[in-house]
């Protein structure tokens, strides 16, 4: 899986590429957290444009997060998810620790 970053203020957009499954979650979560520790977002966006497949590693990804931000007062959001991945989020209620972007 690809990962891009992208810093604008207190936003820290993620934009993900591939497959998110339990072989690439981990490596993915290093890179966010090393951000994260960097520059304490107040906004952590995660953008699921061009994930392929997604399994409920990327529900940990998410949760893992949101419990990171959360120390400090930051958020996470989610955009640009594909029917698939939106359905994976809603079975799991993710919307009531991330805010869901259409």
């Amino acid at each position: 899986m690809k990962v891009r970053i992208k810093k604008q203020n207190e936003l820290l957009t993620v934009y993900l590429c591939g497959e998110l499954d339990h072989h690439t979650a981990e490596p993915v979560r290093e890179i966010i957290d090393e951000e994260i520790a960097k520059g304490k977002p107040k906004v952590l966006r995660l953008d699921f444009l061009e994930v392929d497949f997604m399994d409920s590693s990327g529900v940990g990804l998410v949760m893992g997060r949101y419990k990171k931000l959360r120390e400090y007062g930051g958020a996470v959001e989610l955009c640009n998810m594909g029917q698939a991945v939106t359905r994976i989020m809603k079975l799991s209620a993710i919307e009531k620790i991330a805010k869901i972007k259409e």
